[in-house]
């Protein structure tokens, strides 16, 4: 599995030149790619305007060596999306869905390193399913996020006003249980 950290929200993490190193020998090797959006429009080219872009984008690294990719974050027409695409075998095209995220008014750190985290887990656990994992991974994120969100609260702090350290530990339960919150809706 390959979270390419490259950076987010138009801003780069890493030297640029790293770019073409994950492009070229990073991507073809990874079986699952969990790129945000900015990420992926590094590694693709693609501009992310529309959920069509999106799964074009998921085409392409596709194309470049993964069989499943996982944009896990995309904002499009103001909707927070994680888009999902996996291809059975490599003569098929891909199987590819949406889940609608629902947005949280807070800055979270962790929140991509835990994402891809939990799709790694929930992915071993129904290896032939990447949508039922990914209603899992997401609703456990949700829960979690929530619960931080109002530990903030509790304590005084107003969310907006910084960003919040996750709640993992306090969050166990809703990691290795979730309640199914957030499902998949598969593209035609």
């Amino acid at each position: 599995v390959c979270d390419p950290v490259l950076g987010d929200e138009g801003k780069l993490y890493v030297p640029q030149d790293l770019v073409s190193v994950y492009q070229e020998k990073v991507v073809p090797v990874a079986s699952m790619l969990t790129p945000n959006q900015f990420e992926v429009e590094l590694l693709t080219g693609l501009r992310i305007t529309s959920e069509q872009d999106g799964l074009k984008a998921c085409n392409t690294l596709h194309s470049a060596g993964p069989r499943k990719v996982i944009i896990t974050s995309a904002l499009i027409e103001d909707k927070l999306l994680l888009i999902g695409s996996y291809k059975r075998t490599e003569e098929q095209p891909p199987e590819q869905f949406k889940i609608e995220i629902p947005k949280i008014p807070a800055y979270f750190t962790g929140t991509g390193d835990l994402t891809t985290a939990l799709l790694l887990g929930w992915s071993n656990k129904y290896p032939d399913n990447l949508e039922k994992a990914a209603e899992l991974a997401v609703s456990s994120l949700q829960a979690l996020l929530r619960r931080t969100v109002e530990d903030y609260k509790r304590a005084g702090f107003d969310p907006a006003s910084s960003s919040l350290e996750i709640r993992l530990i306090q969050s166990q339960d809703e990691i290795r249980n979730p309640r199914v919150t957030c499902n998949a809706m598969k593209y035609k």
